[in-house]
């Protein structure tokens, strides 16, 4: 009776726990279903439990080793789950150590109930063993659609723009200003975290040709010379070259970008009169996380650790090797409580430097510049958390600009 009783209460508190975030606080229908019903799982093991005490005390409750057969099911079905999820990562930790036993524990008390043939004296056995069949397969179907379908199905769309706009002559400087406009818009069914994002002004000069070679042996030769321009040719353009004019964040780190938000900013930009650049390119980028799939711990990640400081411990990175760095890195926690307590913690990592450094990673080994990471791994936790990018650019001619300007 100790043993029965305790174990169900053990695996009451257990479910309970498991299922509350889900159900108090999960953005989906399906994913707060799922924690209701672990929630209300507890109810019946609580019930179960004072069951056990009564089928091994005085019996005044016919029903009461059936009951208490119901919640060693819940218990062996819960934890089998629980075991089944745990065994695609094969990660330590702590809820391990409930779980595994439990589920030893239930083995035990279902083959003891069953050699006891506690179901004797429910009224009508037949309909009982119907409804926790029916009851079990609905629970199945649930946590499929929660932990698979539902997730997927939802599908990601993103308005982005970034152009420049008139230009006007500066009367006291020798420069001419450049508005420039970057906006974004979810246009998807799903809230995102926006993890990451830059924006980049580079200026472009070409040596010109009169195009007596062919397309392919111009690109050929421009590759040869200097490793750029892998993805476009042309004839009578050779030798491009890229110079970062202005580079900046977009979008608060962090913030949500709810269905159908929108985001626009205004920025300017300098070029000297005879800057010597022939076009004007500006890219945006950002990268973004479902906010149905998982929740940021958005004060962590927006502490910022800064790469040549050398107190930052493992984010500090020697400045002739990194250059500067800002380092962003905070908790994730999956919506579906499920994969939380049969997985290690996971973390986001977003690294940003003017210009060219734009790297967003989840994983769940300790940030370390100088070690190798699994890359697998990373893949499958973008995936698992609907991490992805979108970018958007622009181009324009710098003599089109300076006749904006009245030059």
């Amino acid at each position: 009776m100790v043993l029965m009783t305790a174990g169900l209460l053990v695996s009451m508190i257990f479910n309970v726990l498991i299922g509350w975030p889900d159900a108090s606080g999960a953005l989906t229908f399906a994913q707060r279903i799922t924690g209701v019903m672990f929630v209300l799982s507890g109810v019946v093991l609580a019930g179960a439990a004072i069951a056990a005490f009564d089928y091994w005390g005085r019996r005044q409750f016919r029903a009461s080793g059936a009951v208490t057969l119901l919640g060693v099911f819940i218990v062996l079905a819960t934890d089998g789950l629980l075991l089944s999820l745990w065994f695609e990562e094969r990660e330590y930790t702590r809820h391990l150590l409930v779980y595994l036993p439990a589920l030893c524990w239930s083995i035990w008390a279902l083959f003891l109930l069953v050699r006891r043939k506690s179901w004797k004296g429910m009224p009508h056995p037949k309909k009982f063993a119907a409804g926790v069949v029916a009851t079990t397969l609905l629970t199945a179907v649930s946590l499929a659609y929660s932990t698979m379908y539902q997730p997927a199905a939802a599908p990601m769309h993103f308005t982005l723009k970034a152009k420049f706009g008139k230009a006007w002559e500066d009367k006291n400087l020798p420069f001419v200003h450049v508005p420039l406009t970057l906006y974004m818009k979810n246009t998807g069914g799903i809230p995102v975290y926006i993890i990451n994002d830059i924006y980049t002004v580079r200026g472009r000069i070409a040596l010109y040709s009169t195009g007596k070679d062919d397309l392919l042996t111009e690109w050929r030769e421009s590759v040869e010379q200097q490793g750029v321009g892998e993805g476009e040719a042309e004839r009578y353009v050779d030798n491009l070259e890229y110079t970062t004019i202005s580079s900046g964040r977009f979008y608060d780190l962090g913030s949500s970008l709810d269905v159908g938000q929108e985001y626009a900013s205004q920025r300017v930009i300098q070029l000297p009169r005879n800057v010597g650049y022939d076009t004007v390119r500006v890219e945006l980028q950002i990268a973004y996380m479902r906010k149905d799939r998982g929740r940021l711990d958005v004060a962590e990640f927006r502490s910022a650790h800064r790469s040549w400081n050398e107190h930052a411990g493992p984010y500090f990175c020697e400045p002739a090797v990194c250059g500067g760095q800002l380092i962003y890195r905070g908790r994730v926690r999956h919506n579906n409580n499920l994969i939380n307590v049969t997985r290690r913690p996971r973390y986001v990592t977003a690294v940003w430097s003017p210009g060219d450094e734009f790297i967003s990673s989840i994983s769940s080994v300790p940030f370390n510049f100088y070690a190798l990471g699994d890359y697998s791994e990373e893949r499958r936790e973008l995936e698992r958390y609907g991490a992805a990018r979108a970018r958007a650019d622009s181009e324009v001619a710098v003599a089109e600009l300076l006749k904006s300007a009245g030059i």
